[in-house]
């Protein structure tokens, strides 16, 4: 499936269950908290932005469901994506072991957990990412590649599909709490920049995992500080992925 025909089921779909889910941030107002947000705060995201932020956010709390024939066809896709298989997999199995999920469902791990290691990786190959937890948009930042002698991934015991998980969580985070708004704004979109955010922030993972020989127990040091660069400076990501890609 592509990622507009999955983007467009999501829009089409009833998603009254997730979009009740979708929180927005408690709102100061008055004429002080007015000022103090022009001064140091994130401005707000335009009006006619809301919906995509809406549908972003609802999308966010779908569940996966085995019963939905488009969630199975983006689970299928992005399991062809990541290991450049021309042929579908089992539903459940240890290939989505392989991959970093925690378990033989291929459904997200629980947010800030780590995985065991999975098998050895590789570099210098371009990949496919998913993005929003399930909907897969090709991006050349890194890649996996399947081998006949196993999955060959970018760096020895990485936790490729977990860190995923939770690059979505900490970028929709950023998104829920405004602080996207100025490069929302800017482009007039939410979804494209949560997809060119997630990559970023991959990037940038994949650069300190590199440079400071990553491993399992240091994972939740670099999410932190993912975190921080994602919420407090994500035009610099954003920067840094132009750069990568150009």
């Amino acid at each position: 499936i592509s990622f507009t025909e999955a983007l467009q089921h999501f829009q089409s779909a009833e998603l009254s269950g997730s979009r009740g889910k979708v929180r927005a941030p408690p709102r100061r107002r008055g004429i002080l908290a007015a000022l103090l947000r022009c001064l140091r705060g994130p401005p707000r995201l335009q009006p006619q932005l809301r919906e995509e932020q809406e549908l972003a956010l609802a999308m966010a709390h779908c569940a996966l469901d085995d019963s939905e024939c488009v969630h199975m066809r983006i689970l299928q896709t992005i399991y062809q994506q990541l290991t450049r298989s021309k042929l579908g997999c089992p539903r459940y199995g240890t290939h989505w072991e392989e991959l970093g999920f925690q378990g033989r469902r291929g459904s997200n791990p629980l947010p800030g957990e780590i995985p065991r290691p999975i098998p050895k990786i590789h570099s210098n190959l371009p990949w496919s990412n998913p993005v929003l937890s399930q909907l897969p948009q090709p991006l050349p930042v890194l890649q996996t590649h399947f081998h006949n002698t196993g999955i060959l991934v970018v760096f020895q015991n990485f936790p490729f599909c977990i860190m995923s998980v939770n690059i979505t969580r900490i970028v929709m985070q950023a998104l829920q709490e405004e602080r996207l708004s100025r490069e929302c704004n800017r482009r007039q979109q939410v979804i494209g920049v949560l997809n060119d955010l997630y990559a970023a922030a991959f990037l940038r993972l994949s650069c300190l995992w590199k440079q400071q020989h990553g491993t399992i127990t240091s994972a939740s040091f670099f999410l932190k500080e993912l975190e921080l660069s994602t919420k407090k400076k994500p035009r610099q990501l954003l920067k840094s992925l132009e750069a990568y890609l150009s």
